[in-house]
């Protein structure tokens, strides 16, 4: 199981420390969305919570990604 870079950032704001803590939080969350693609990435970003166990999960790290254009160069 994998989370795009867009998903990865917005998961970093929020409580990682347990799948269930995640779950719930990203859940209250979605419901202050304002940009629907936001709400898209939530909602991707639940269904792949809900399909992983706990276990999974636990050896996830999230880390944000940056895009940097000079590095392409």
């Amino acid at each position: 199981m994998y989370f795009t870079i867009e998903e990865e950032n917005l998961i970093c704001i929020f409580d990682v420390s347990s799948r269930t803590a995640f779950i719930n939080e990203i859940s209250a969350a979605l419901h202050e969305f304002i940009e629907p693609e936001l709400c898209d990435i939530a909602d991707n970003i639940l269904k792949k919570l809900n399909d992983m166990s706990d276990e999974e999960f636990d050896t996830l790290i999230f880390t944000p990604e940056y895009y940097d254009e000079e590095m392409e160069e």
